[in-house]
């Protein structure tokens, strides 16, 4: 099975850059830290834990080299997992917060993806949601003047709780007019009226959802309209957002004919790669191989092919 999940063509649509960061990359980038005190922040035991530790690390991503070599790193993992299309999430409303220049970073992290000819490599800006309306509305402008960089979607990540996607109505009515997709987390630690507000707001696909299964309209209406869910198992485990893999819906939102993708989210920090994502599928949610190769489908369908420049609305 291995073998054949490693052969298996893939996309990956729910990707952040910088949780991609291994303790290899980070000792690479930082070498003066020690080893040992770079895996004790790669352990935590719940979602607010892991958003301090995925702090830590990004604390370390100051200069464009860095996230040149980042992306570099990233882009050989997953081509020796057959990956041949992946968008990457920029946090770019933490480089913000920081007071980094965005653009500079964006400049490494394009120019790395552009080495890569065997990959097809696009980019979703995200602000966080607990840094307010303001903060977002400079990543969805920033996002907007990159549009023709192979830039293509505006999200919003960090606490559902702290920033309801209601509060970004005017941010996300503009991210459209610049022709970006709206790809909003929703659904992971928050219930099904996140989802709901995210739908309402334009949502193209939502990152997570795994909370739909608690309403069963919610379920049907993402099934009725096509809207796919970004399922991150191994994340959703190690947040403790689902507390077992027992409990772990995706099975249930894929018999209910939801269409999904599967990825990884932050692999280094949830400690997986795209393929072992597929494989959990199959060794823990009975996905056979026509399954398995129907969601690997669906990350090539539902990816944001056309440059968003060529979208934009006056």
């Amino acid at each position: 099975m291995i073998e054949y999940l490693q052969a298996l063509p893939k996309a990956e649509l729910h990707l952040h850059l910088e949780g991609s960061v291994t303790p290899e990359t980070l000792q690479e980038l930082a070498p003066s830290l020690d080893r040992e005190e770079i895996l004790a922040h790669y352990r935590y035991a719940d979602f607010a834990g892991f958003l301090k530790s995925y702090g830590w690390v990004t604390s370390f991503l100051t200069e464009p080299c860095h996230y040149g070599i980042v992306t570099q790193r990233l882009l050989e993992h997953l081509a020796a997992q057959n990956v041949r299309s992946a968008e990457l999430n920029i946090s770019v409303g933490v480089m913000l917060w920081r007071q980094q220049d965005p653009a500079a970073m964006f400049d490494a992290i394009a120019a790395a993806a552009s080495a890569r000819k065997d990959m097809a490599v696009r980019f979703i800006f995200d602000a966080v949601r607990q840094f307010g309306v303001e903060a977002a509305q400079r990543v969805a402008e920033l996002a907007g003047a990159c549009a023709g960089r192979s830039v293509v979607g505006f999200g919003i990540g960090g606490d559902e709780a702290r920033g309801p996607a209601e509060w970004f109505r005017d941010v996300f009515v503009y991210a459209d007019k610049k022709g970006l997709k709206l790809v909003p987390h929703a659904g992971e630690s928050a219930g099904p009226e996140s989802i709901w507000q995210s739908i309402e707001l334009g949502a193209a696909r939502i990152g997570h959802g795994i909370r739909a299964i608690e309403d069963p309209l919610l379920v049907s209406y993402l099934r009725d309209h096509d809207i796919p869910l970004e399922i991150c198992i191994s994340s959703n485990l190690c947040t403790q957002v689902v507390r077992s893999m027992r409990e772990h819906p995706v099975r249930r939102l894929y018999d209910a004919g939801v269409p999904i993708t599967l990825n990884t989210d932050d692999p280094a920090m949830f400690h997986t790669t795209l393929v072992h994502e597929f494989e959990l599928a199959s060794r823990e949610f009975g996905f056979g191989r026509s399954h398995l190769e129907e969601i690997a489908s669906n990350g090539f369908r539902y990816a944001f092919t056309a440059a968003a420049a060529d979208r934009q609305t006056p």
